[in-house]
């Protein structure tokens, strides 16, 4: 049920193809989680406690909804192994900083007025039958030090767990991003979002992504 409200809520009306992973098909090159990763008992027992859905655009409160800042953005992604096989039940979370450039995390602190109220900073959500998923959510600013980025973890018993980062596609930052900066060539195709424009339902911008996993 979950996982169809969020495919209602981000999937524009006219889906954009997805990337073509180098071939051989080229998998996620593995990376830190970093600092702001929010742990798993601190979503549930913090103070945006069962608010960790697939659409990180709207948070609810009070009885009221607010909606993020920033350009929203539909993102689909499919998960499959380096031998073309689509992986179904696959766990997938994203998080990344709110248009302010501030994370939900515990370390930070949410009192400030300095971070948006209406972005949840965390999202999950399963791979169904065809492998795919969806969130909404917004496309990523720059971090101080950093490039706009959207980090993702992956779990599943075919393959265990792989925590990456994506990149936009051609964005001015990533070339002075020391992450960036240190992926090899090869794996930059598998890490770079490629965003096309959207208009339906509050929408800027649409992409497709295939998380792509060792076998």
């Amino acid at each position: 049920m979950l996982l169809g409200t969020a495919a209602a809520l981000v999937l524009p009306s006219r889906p954009v193809r997805a990337n073509a992973p180098a071939d051989p098909l080229t998998p996620l090159a593995p990376m830190t989680e970093g600092p702001f990763y929010p742990s798993a008992r601190w979503r549930a027992e913090g103070p945006f406690a069962g608010d960790w859905d697939a659409d990180l655009t709207r948070v609810q409160r009070g009885g009221r909804v607010m909606v993020a800042r920033g350009e929203h953005l539909a993102l689909a992604l499919a998960v499959q192994d380096v031998k073309g096989r689509l992986i179904d039940g696959a766990q997938v979370e994203i998080w990344q900083c709110d248009a302010h450039a501030q994370y939900r995390h515990s370390r930070v602190s949410h009192d400030t007025g300095e971070h948006d109220e209406g972005f949840q900073g965390y999202g999950d959500a399963k791979s169904g039958r065809d492998g795919t998923l969806q969130f909404r959510t917004i496309r990523p600013v720059p971090y101080p030090g950093r490039t706009p980025h959207i980090h993702v973890k992956l779990r599943h018993a075919s393959f265990g767990e792989l925590t990456s980062q994506l990149f936009v596609a051609g964005d001015r930052g990533n070339d002075g991003d020391f992450i960036w900066r240190r992926a090899r060539e090869a794996d930059r195709n598998a890490l770079a979002l490629r965003l096309a424009p959207a208009t339906a339902d509050g929408l800027r911008w649409q992409a497709r992504h295939t998380l792509v996993v060792r076998a």
